[in-house]
């Protein structure tokens, strides 16, 4: 038995503790159980096919029982998982294999088609059941890699970002000293199985404290309601996009969510609205930020400060250390708007097999997130925006977050994005595409005109775009390259309106 292998010893401590609660066949599998899979996991990729300590994985797969018992399996083993996205094509999916060079790869059944081309050897989950179980003697270090997490490729060629057992561990640690996890906690999962939020919020942190996860992948809100009733989950993870589902329904008012301590809340910061009403509801909300490189579990703001710092996303989780500094590396004072540079024990040792990445990314022990933020005189972080997201208008910067936020508290707006666009005269202005609360009208001129109440003449948005609903990538947040790719190629949709 590993120090890195934390079911085997939740198996020894708890053994009939419930680990894994799949919802759509309510199958309990406890961590004794889970042990005995992963053992059995183990010894079928070792003698069948041939997997080493340092071997790739690739798996496309939801989330279920035999995932966890597979990453337990990597846990005693030392190989690499390495989850990709369901919804890449096939071209897309051909790429990543070849690029992390995987040995394996294991498909769920309905995402067959997606790796008929692949040079890779490829089996179904059932090819991994074995009746023997192992004695592994390991030499995992814990500084060895357990996944290559893809990024989602929006500036180029996906990169890889290496996830070692070292950044495991204390992104847990950090996870648990500010949300107060412990082995009596129970979450329902939905997020998606190939994003770091999936694995390391909140489901590889519970599996270290000897937590239960019920595993749903098809988010549908009314369901997703009942499920945290029956499973009396204590706290989850939601985007903003989920919490305005979860609203919407009319199971809203008749579950018992009483258990919930709170609800926590990644990506998009949240507009109060939204904080108040799920504080009405008795569950508070803790925001926080986070990214596949570092953590993921980077910041964390308390549920009593959701209202006093509006927008915040708090501060440094126990165990990272950060910055922020203008472009020349000198750091910032208090409300100056620069690049949040991280490190610590939970930092990315770096992107597989991509040099330039690497060189452009870290700065000695400091990774640099491309992140622009700004640190109020108490020490609290708000997010300005993406550096490559900033644009110069007239000669000015202008910060797309800070025109979103202004935007987003207009009564009859529900959501709103901003991005840069050409423009002949000042060089770049801003594009919003605008959500409209249900039932509420709105010109482009009036909101313009509202913007200009509380935003200098530059950063309020020269179009004004109405759109049923924004675009979202996999991790629920609003897909901006998607925004500019519909300004670019329409520049004048029907439904818009220009000033």
């Amino acid at each position: 038995m590993n120090g890195l292998d934390w079911i085997s010893k939740w198996a020894h401590y708890s053994p009939n503790k419930t680990a894994i609660v799949e919802t759509w066949s309510e199958k309990k599998t406890s961590y004794a159980q889970l042990n005995t899979m992963a053992c059995q996991t183990a010894h079928a990729l070792r003698e069948r096919f041939d997997i080493e300590k340092g071997d790739r994985i690739v798996v496309l797969s939801g989330f279920n029982t035999a995932f966890i018992a597979l990453f337990s399996a990597a846990q005693k083993l030392g190989f690499v998982i390495v989850p990709l996205n369901t919804r890449l094509t096939k071209h897309e999916i051909n790429f990543q294999v070849e690029d992390c060079g995987a040995r394996l790869v294991i498909s769920q059944e309905e995402f067959s088609h997606l790796v008929e081309d692949v040079t890779a050897p490829t089996v179904n989950w059932d090819a991994l059941a074995s009746e023997t179980t192992i004695h592994i003697e390991s030499d995992i270090s814990e500084n060895d890699p357990i996944f290559i997490l893809y990024s989602s490729g929006t500036t180029g060629k996906p990169k890889g970002v290496i996830y070692t057992h070292k950044m495991l561990y204390w992104n847990s640690i950090n996870t648990e000293l500010r949300l107060d996890i412990n082995s009596n906690d129970i979450t329902v999962n939905c997020m998606p199985s190939f994003h770091t939020g999936g694995w390391n919020v909140l489901i590889t942190p519970f599996l270290h404290h000897g937590a239960s996860v019920w595993l749903t992948n098809d988010f549908d809100p009314d369901d997703f309601l009942l499920q945290l009733e029956k499973s009396r989950s204590t706290l989850f993870m939601a985007v903003p996009t989920m919490l305005k589902l979860m609203s919407d329904t009319k199971s809203i008012d008749h579950v018992n969510l009483k258990s919930i301590r709170y609800i926590i809340v990644g990506g998009e910061a949240l507009p109060i609205p939204t904080i108040e009403y799920w504080a009405e509801k008795g569950l508070p909300i803790r925001q926080g930020y986070g990214l596949t490189e570092v953590g993921p579990n980077v910041t964390s703001l308390h549920q009593d400060d959701a209202i006093k710092k509006r927008g915040s996303i708090g501060f440094f989780n126990f165990y990272i250390d950060g910055k922020v500094v203008h472009d020349d590396g000198t750091e910032c004072g208090p409300n100056e708007v620069g690049e949040l540079w991280l490190s610590g024990p939970n930092v990315t040792p770096g992107y597989w097999h991509n040099e330039a990445a690497n060189q452009s990314s870290f700065d000695g022990e400091w990774f640099k997130t491309g992140d622009l933020v700004q640190r109020d005189e108490d020490g609290y972080i708000y997010v300005a925006g993406r550096k490559k997201e900033m644009y110069i208008s007239g000669g000015e910067n202008v910060y797309p977050r800070e025109v979103e936020q202004v935007l987003q508290n207009h009564p009859d707006i529900s959501e709103v994005a901003i991005i840069g666009v050409p423009d002949e005269k000042w060089g770049e202005t801003g594009a919003g595409y605008v959500v409209l609360h249900s039932g509420r009208t709105q010109t482009a001129e009036e909101i313009i005109q509202y913007g200009r109440e509380y935003l200098a003449k530059f950063k309020v948005p020269r179009y004004i775009f109405f759109e049923e609903k924004l675009p979202v990538n996999d991790a629920g947040k609003i897909n901006k390259r998607a925004l500019l790719d519909f300004f670019t190629n329409t520049h004048k949709p029907n439904n818009h309106e220009n000033v």
